[in-house]
């Protein structure tokens, strides 16, 4: 597979995450594995989680309340604690949902010589390092804000990384760099109807994975279908 396309601009490859780079969601791996070691409760952590998760897939996610929600077990561990307990989540249940086909066509984009960026809904506390994992340093995320500390509050630091924010964000990313949509060949690779306002900004939108809306939608407009993944969890 050469997903590099010809042209004298630089060229830009996004990726979501979640079902679209790793065949799982890892903000709400992380709820389950905070359950699993005893930081959140079961019964009520567990039908919460599932009930945000729910809004996510509909579109109806309230983002600030969901990562207040998300963030309370480590903004309460403190630092140390949390980030040992993300590399246990790391060694236990990521590495293992890396497969060979998403980092080779990450890499492919590297080699080629292309701008790669993750840019996923899923807040910089979970997602910063499975982006090092892949090898993309370039990462746009929900970013947490932090108390005088240095540490996480709870809240949302920012424009929230997701639906029309996500174009927000690479708007700003690009501006800081001096480019420009215009100026850019750009594609974006994403399972999600979240992700329809990027994937219609972009060159080259890659329905990766996809949800069967956007499945739907993908083949009425003649965007590229790729199915990285046999089984999307």
């Amino acid at each position: 597979m050469n997903p590099a396309i010809p042209s004298q601009r630089p060229r830009l490859a996004l990726f979501d995450l979640d079902h679209t780079l790793i065949p799982m969601d890892s903000d709400h791996g992380w709820g389950e594995f905070a359950i699993a070691i005893g930081w959140c409760d079961r019964t009520e952590f567990g039908r919460r989680n599932d009930e945000f998760f729910a809004h996510y897939q509909a579109g109806t996610l309230n983002v600030p309340d969901y990562v207040r929600f998300a963030t309370e077990a480590i903004v309460q561990r403190g630092a140390a604690a949390a980030q040992a307990a993300h590399q246990r989540f790391m060694q236990e249940v990521i590495t293992p949902a890396i497969l060979p086909q998403a980092q080779a066509l990450v890499r492919a984009h590297q080699q080629a010589g292309d701008l790669v960026v993750i840019t996923s809904a899923t807040n910089e506390f979970v997602t910063r390092p499975i982006a090092a994992a892949f090898g993309v340093q370039e990462l746009l995320s929900t970013e947490l804000e932090r108390d005088a500390t240095g540490w996480f509050t709870g809240g949302v630091q920012g424009v929230p990384n997701m639906r029309e924010g996500k174009v927000v964000r690479m708007d700003a990313w690009l501006a800081a760099r001096g480019l420009s949509w215009e100026g850019v060949e750009s594609t974006f690779y994403s399972d999600s109807m979240n992700d329809l306002p990027l994937l219609e900004r972009v060159n080259h939108p890659v329905a990766t994975n996809p949800e069967p809306r956007l499945r739907a939608i993908a083949q009425e407009r003649g965007w590229r279908v790729l199915d990285l993944f046999t089984e999307n969890p």
